[in-house]
């Protein structure tokens, strides 16, 4: 049992936006129990506001901020028994190389340091950039795969070019669960409303046209169905960043939306499971909040009024049963979910998910015994000097970490908590970026479209 290595064991999850830290905390909590949470926020873009934690609801026993460098002179001085890499891939990749670094320089000074094992994987669908984004998370001990399908996608792309695939193991979506959907009117109060959500995403479509459209079918909807409560679940508030960037905020286009919205709809924020204890019809372009609508047997739409096209992600869901158009929910069309395509992605509410994390589990505690036993193997990630030179020093770089993995001379050093003046610049300077990505670059993107 995990237990008997440490009770209880220590778990770091480090991540880079609210989103990821959601998935890393109840990664953690699903694989290794009985564990102590120690939570790290990456520092850039879409470091999550309180707010945003807030919203998550997922609790450490403690919170903070750090550089990559300065993750890595924590796991240095103290490493937890398991890391859990809830980021985007380059730092994933930057983190394991630093990670080999510190266990290379403690072989070195002859310290009797056990290696921690590291687990890392994808906080949702995969629908873009498979090739890049898992080699640039090979390396770790365990790279989670959402479901049956993604696990042999993984194989096939590590095996495809000669890397180890060992790491590939079959979970699912950690966030899945909630209340069965038990019909319309029918979520414990007697006179509560039909209820129409549509799951909003922060990237997903990218121009304003698309997004209008989308917020004006919402109101014909509305207008259509008065009797029906309309809602638009919202990830984030102006200023505010998810995993993804939002150039074109709905809170800012739905003011635009000719003769307003109607009273039955409205934006909503909030747990999206808590959304969903009140939902009769989910409505999303591509959000990973239909698998969690699916996974409680809610009626579930995936919008094909924009095309069924890679660049919005909707084609994942082709095989489903639940691509649908406005207009055919408009009409009163429900889709009926292909249970085989469910099992395929492992959000069939048939018990199947409790066991959902017995592979994870058994591996992670596999290498923990490892661990104990100073046989766990070095962190070798497939990107190195010798199979991608012209292309690994630029992600480490990224997160001041040489070609060796060494911190960068110049690095930030946690050493010491930043004084006053160092705050006000950091908070400064963060904010300057922030605005710049959300503000000043659509304008000179839309500019050179002209």
């Amino acid at each position: 049992m995990q237990g008997s290595h440490r009770n209880p064991l220590r778990v770091a999850v480090l991540a880079d936006s609210d989103t990821r830290w959601k998935w890393g905390a109840l990664t953690a909590n699903r694989i290794v129990s009985d564990s102590r949470l120690t939570g790290f926020l990456l520092r850039g873009r879409a470091t999550p506001t309180p707010r945003q934690l807030e919203e998550v609801g997922v609790r450490a026993e403690s919170l903070r901020e750090v550089t990559a460098v300065e993750f890595l002179r924590e796991m240095e001085r103290d490493a937890p028994d398991v890391i859990v890499l809830a980021l985007v891939g380059g730092a994933v990749q930057a983190v394991l190389h630093g990670l080999a670094r510190v266990a290379q320089d403690a072989l070195l000074t002859g310290a009797t340091r056990k290696r921690p094992v590291v687990v890392t994987g994808y906080v949702g669908v995969v629908y873009e950039k498979l090739a890049d984004g898992l080699l640039l998370r090979h390396g770790a001990d365990v790279v989670l795969a959402n479901s049956r399908q993604d696990a042999e996608r993984f194989r096939a792309v590590y095996e495809g070019v000669g890397a180890d695939a060992s790491a590939v193991t079959e979970a699912a979506l950690p966030f899945l669960g909630g209340d069965p959907y038990r019909g319309p009117g029918k979520h414990g109060h007697e006179d509560a409303p039909y209820t129409v959500v549509f799951a909003a995403q922060p990237s997903v479509p990218e121009t304003a046209a698309h997004r209008t459209y989308l917020l004006r079918r919402l109101a014909e909807h509305a207008r259509l169905h008065p009797d029906r409560d309309v809602l638009l679940k919202l990830r984030s508030k102006p200023g505010e960043h998810t995993t993804h960037i939002e150039e074109l905020p709905y809170q800012k286009l739905a003011q635009r939306v000719e003769g307003g919205l109607p009273a039955n709809c409205r934006l909503v924020y909030g747990h999206m499971g808590e959304v969903l204890d009140r939902t009769d019809l989910l409505v999303t372009v591509s959000s990973t909040a239909a698998l969690e609508s699916l996974h409680r047997r809610i009626p579930t739409a995936v919008l094909t009024d924009l095309g069924v096209r890679e660049a919005l992600g909707n084609h994942h869901f082709t095989g489903s049963g639940c691509l649908a158009s406005w207009d055919q929910l408009d009409a009163g069309h429900l889709p009926e979910p292909d249970e085989r395509w469910l099992a395929r992605q492992g959000v069939a509410a048939d018990g199947a998910y409790e066991k959902a994390f017995d592979a994870a589990r058994e591996r992670v505690d596999a290498l923990l015994t490892d661990a104990a036993a100073g046989a766990l193997a070095p962190v070798e990630p497939y990107y190195s000097l010798t199979t991608a030179r012209g292309y690994l020093p630029g992600i480490l770089a990224r997160h001041h970490l040489g070609p060796d993995g060494a911190p960068l001379p110049g690095a930030p050093s946690a050493d010491k908590d930043p004084g006053p003046v160092r705050q006000i610049v950091r908070r400064a300077a963060r904010g300057a970026y922030r605005h710049g990505v959300q503000r000043v670059a659509p304008v000179i993107r839309r500019m050179g479209e002209l």
